[in-house]
């Protein structure tokens, strides 16, 4: 007896089995969810699989993200604790481990989170060979370096969140004290993510006009009208609203969406990520894992265009 749906629907070729932006997020904490809404949600991929080891929040995240598959162009959302799921990913994010908590740096998850990765990594390169790993979970620098050596990946292909997140609390801060848009703003942090980071004042500038060119001071102690202060609330960003509501989220998942938009679509932006880089100073090689590049899918090519004093 011919069934409901084999009489409404007549299959006339098989489905497609690769939507060719498949992507992973390895997960589900406050930070993987917004990392998973946020590139559902602007269309960047229709197809969004999540892992996690605590299966019934897992399931109750898919379920729930399910329900609004409507309202998000019918992606497809999956779950499951066996990375099998994963296999075919073109993107892995890892947003997995122990969160920063207040009072805690970044530097002080490094081991417990090292040994959180030992476990992803090599699962996610099984299942998917010619994936590209995009780290998120802190410190970031350090695990991008840590995920890259366990994955056994090309260095063009591992890659961390780095300071595309700073960069942007730093264009918004900037964009507030001058009543501008902060796409208007164009502005840099580098160097390692948070504490350390380091503000190119040198750069920053408004539809072509440098700050310094009206206020050569701007960014240094020197300055009357204090620019250097939106720096330290850089710094203290994540700080302030670990202390008001007990971690950071969406943001941080904004940020991600744009990385993999810029992954998965080849647009050639320019992001301040974690990556592999080699720089020769006073005739010693040294490795690094911070630096601005270009993103273009499986390519990555390093931006040098900091020369410039802070």
């Amino acid at each position: 007896m011919v069934n409901t749906k084999e009489a409404l629907l007549s299959m006339i070729s098989q489905p497609a089995e690769d939507s060719g932006s498949k992507v992973t997020v390895v997960g589900v904490g406050q930070v993987g969810m917004a990392c998973a809404f946020s590139i559902l949600s602007q269309g960047v991929s229709s197809e969004v699989v999540l892992v996690d080891v605590v299966a019934d929040k897992l399931k109750g995240e898919m379920m729930d993200l399910q329900h609004g598959a409507l309202f998000l162009k019918n992606a497809k959302i999956v779950a499951d604790t066996d990375y099998a799921v994963t296999a075919g990913s073109k993107l892995c994010i890892i947003t997995a481990g122990v969160r920063q908590k207040e009072g805690e740096s970044r530097l002080d998850l490094v081991q417990r989170n090292t040994d959180v990765l030992k476990h992803i990594v090599p699962k996610l390169v099984q299942y998917s060979p010619d994936t590209i790993l995009l780290v998120v979970s802190n410190p970031v620098d350090i695990l991008t370096y840590v995920a890259w050596k366990l994955s056994g990946l090309p260095k063009n292909r591992v890659i961390g969140s780095g300071t595309n997140l700073d960069t942007s609390r730093f264009r918004f801060l900037i964009s507030q004290k001058l009543g501008v848009a902060p796409s208007s703003v164009h502005g840099w942090i580098i160097g390692e993510h948070g504490d350390s980071s380091v503000a190119i004042w040198s750069g920053v500038n408004v539809a072509g006009v440098r700050l310094r060119e009206i206020n050569a001071a701007v960014g240094t102690e020197s300055d009357p009208e204090n620019w250097k202060d939106i720096h330290k609330q850089v710094i203290m960003s994540a700080y302030d609203v670990i202390k008001l509501k007990g971690y950071t989220s969406w943001a941080i998942g904004l940020s991600v969406a744009s990385l993999a938009s810029s992954i998965l679509r080849n647009s050639n932006n320019v992001h301040a990520v974690s990556t592999y880089v080699k720089v020769c100073t006073f005739g010693l090689f040294s490795t690094n894992w911070l630096d601005a590049c270009f993103i273009q899918g499986y390519s990555r090519y390093t931006a040098r265009t900091f020369a410039a004093s802070p």
